[in-house]
């Protein structure tokens, strides 16, 4: 016992060490396949449901696109031009706003939606009073109400009831459209009646326009009315601002007379400062006069003398006497002095000189006349002027307050002018109209329905079918925590898949094993293969089968695993170590008197508990009696002594063992064992029942060597693995 105890030590130790091994091979790579193929592989698994969930929106679209009243929209298309009123035109007191102005146009998209719109054409067109009109959307209680013409029908209350509930239909089949990058809006609006629609189209446009021609009305008339208001009081205070003015002139004696400047505009001078500009004039001329006479003066003292010069009978004298003076020196060089000639021309000469000098004498004498008459008038323009000053400055401080009176009075017209030129404007403003919205196109009737579209509700049908189907795929697809194909054994348990073994066509598994032409062979085949590698010596000579729950297929591979290697000439032992169900010996029709239970519970010939099995190839050990507690007869020693025994006489024991969850058997039984084979039903168990299950094998310090998948259907495992591929290649029914 102690060289056996001595032995499972060191084989513990080499299992711990080949088991972290398994436990590395067994991560998987990260990102191994795309998120995109995973997404296709969901798909196809759950085609059918996708499909079912496309195939039943689009006949609900179907039935619906049938049953539903055809809807007929007629379209007014309107400009609207950007424009900006103005009460009082004061520039640069607000920028001017952009061409493209996004909340002008806000607004006017708003004043077409309004409800006061909606209440005028209902008005226009009396719609109100139209039982047709609401019969056609479906309100036959007021469309009875109308046609009983009964006195209740007739009442404020239920017209005001009639008109709200038109208003609300209105309003609830409009729609405004504004064409992107224009001035453009179309009017849209939809009835089952496309007359209906046309009218009411055409209305709401035409009520639009008249709406904004009562809008622009209304703030003329306001402006009108404040435009007289400030008219009226500007006159008034004009007219008292007048009254002050002419009453302190009057009181002051200031006269000043108007002076005519710029068109509109008016000044006033007092005649004091023209009597004084003009007396200036003078005295600077009188100045300059009698300046210029004292130069005469003073010139013809000095015997220079202009005016002589310039007198023109001094200058016939002198030409006379300059005559004379030369006829008498040409006698003189003839004759003597006496000679008579020449003495008449001497006394002539002499007469002339008196002449000239008398003639001289005459117009210095006049010089001084002049100088003196200057200097007197400059006195007296002098004195003249000084007094017109000393009268100006006194004016001058008496018209501060006259300038005062001025200013307002100045003022006050300019308001005055300037507002009722205004108010002119806006009355003829007023008078023209102007529109800044047009009718482009008139609602014409629409020739085909606007709704319900057959093609473009089956097309959103089926877009919404497949979104529903593909959500309810992912649902599915997450609650689902069964293992389905290879990928989700290797992601969610995070073991080595050693083979996937297809589902039985049929119910006799044990017969598809021996068929040397079956899937299932092929499928074992390659899990004995994956067994051979997945230690350092081959196939562990003691194995261990297991499962999470029974029915899973653990006893058919573990059959299968103990066929194939007898097959292949091992000395092979199949045990039942499931004394709680035991059912190898069902299955083989062996009997079931002795087996393993008989030798754990104290017997000691284990070649009496050993059975052949016709047509099998391997010896075969049965659970034997059902214990009372298989557990406590695992536990003991006996059961490593049995192993031992058996690995002497035998290459390899293959261990049928019980379900791993809900017992410890399978713990107990994996723990004494070289290697473990995890069997997982396809779509039979839970991924975490597995895991659990794995959990308590590798605290029993379980060497596991990986899964193997049984009852794999590839027909509903997902898109792109294809382990059924080489299964039964070559083979055929007829074969």
């Amino acid at each position: 016992m102690n060289d056996v105890s001595f032995n499972r030590d060191d084989r513990d130790d080499a299992l711990a060490g080949r088991r972290d091994a398994s436990h590395a091979h067994a991560e998987p790579a990260p990102g191994a396949v795309p998120v995109v193929t995973q997404y296709l592989r969901i798909a196809i698994r759950w085609k059918w449901l996708i499909l079912s969930m496309v195939v039943a929106t689009m006949l609900l679209a179907l039935i619906f696109t049938l049953l539903a009243t055809r809807q007929y929209t007629a379209t007014a298309r309107v400009e609207i031009a950007r424009d900006s009123n103005r009460v009082v035109n004061v520039a640069d007191v607000q920028p001017e706003t952009s061409v493209i102005d996004a909340e002008f146009y806000q607004t006017q998209y708003g004043l077409l939606e309004a409800q006061s719109l909606a209440e005028r054409v209902g008005r226009n067109l009396r719609l109100a009073e139209d039982p047709a009109f609401f019969r056609l959307f479906g309100e036959n209680e007021i469309a009875d109400m109308l046609a009983s013409r009964s006195a209740a029908s007739r009442s404020p209350a239920e017209r005001d009831r009639r008109f709200k509930a038109a208003t609300k239909i209105l309003l609830d089949h409009l729609s405004i459209s504004p064409i992107r990058l224009s001035r453009l809006v179309d009017i849209r609006w939809t009835s089952p009646d496309p007359a209906l629609s046309t009218r009411v189209a055409n209305a709401w446009a035409a009520g639009f326009i008249e709406g904004n021609l009562e809008r622009r009305f209304e703030a003329t008339s306001y402006a009108r009315r404040f435009l007289e208001q400030r008219l009226e009081q500007l006159r008034g205070r004009l007219e008292e601002s007048e009254r002050q003015l002419v009453g302190y002139a009057s009181r002051e004696s200031i006269i000043n007379i108007p002076v005519a400047t710029n068109p509109g505009q008016s000044q006033e001078r007092s005649i004091t400062a023209d009597s004084l500009a003009a007396l200036n004039i003078a005295l600077s001329q009188a100045t300059a006069d009698r300046v210029q006479a004292q130069s005469r003066v003073r010139s013809s003292r000095q015997g220079a003398v202009s005016e002589a010069l310039t007198n023109p009978a001094i200058g016939a004298m002198r030409q006379r006497r300059a005559e004379a003076a030369a006829e008498y020196a040409r006698l003189m060089t003839q004759f003597e002095p006496g000679y008579p000639p020449a003495q008449a021309l001497a006394s002539q000469v002499r007469t002339l000189d008196q002449s000239i000098a008398r003639e001289e004498a005459r117009v210095q004498s006049s010089l001084g006349e002049t100088y003196n008459a200057s200097v007197d008038r400059e006195r007296m323009l002098n004195e003249r002027v000084e007094g017109l000053k000393q009268s100006f400055l006194d004016q001058r401080r008496r018209s501060i307050q006259y300038n005062i009176f001025q200013r307002d009075v100045d003022t006050n017209r300019q308001l005055y002018d300037g507002l009722l030129q205004r108010y002119k404007e806006v009355g003829i403003a007023g008078g023209v109209g102007t529109n800044n919205i047009s009718i482009v196109d008139p609602a014409q009737p629409p020739r085909r329905p606007s709704s319900p579209r057959p093609l473009i509700n089956l097309l959103l049908a089926m877009l919404v079918g497949t979104g529903l189907g593909v959500g309810l795929a992912l649902v599915r697809e997450q609650m689902d925590e069964t293992i389905t194909d290879p990928s989700d054994l290797e992601k969610k348990i995070g073991l080595p898949l050693l083979g996937a073994i297809p589902k039985s066509e049929g119910s006799d598994t044990i017969n598809e094993v021996r068929d040397p032409k079956s899937n299932v062979l092929e499928a074992y085949l390659s899990v004995q293969t994956s067994l051979a590698f997945s230690t350092d010596h081959g196939i562990p000579k003691t194995l261990t089968v297991t499962s999470t729950r029974p029915a899973e297929g653990k006893t058919t591979t573990a059959f299968a695993i103990a066929y194939m290697l007898a097959r292949g000439g091992a000395r092979t032992l199949l045990v039942d170590a499931d004394m709680r169900s035991p059912s190898i010996h069902a299955d083989l029709g062996l009997p079931n008197a002795v087996g393993l239970s008989n030798y754990l519970s104290g017997g000691d010939k284990i070649e009496d508990l050993i059975q052949k099995s016709d047509g099998n190839p391997f010896d075969i050990m049965t659970a034997g009696p059902q214990p009372p507690n298989a557990a406590e007869l695992l536990r003991g020693q006996r059961l490593e002594t049995l192993l031992a025994q058996l690995s002497a006489n035998y290459d390899h024991v293959v261990i049928d063992s019980p379900p791993v969850m809900g017992l410890s058997d399978a713990p107990i039984i994996a723990s004494h064992t070289d290697g473990t084979l995890f069997v997982v039903e396809a779509r039979g168990v839970k991924a975490r029942m597995a895991e659990l299950a794995i959990g308590r094998l590798r605290q029993a310090r379980a060497h596991l060597l990986g899964t193997v998948l049984t009852k794999f259907d590839s027909r509903r495992a997902h898109f792109g693995y294809g382990y059924d591929y080489g299964y039964g290649y070559g083979s055929s029914k007829s074969a």
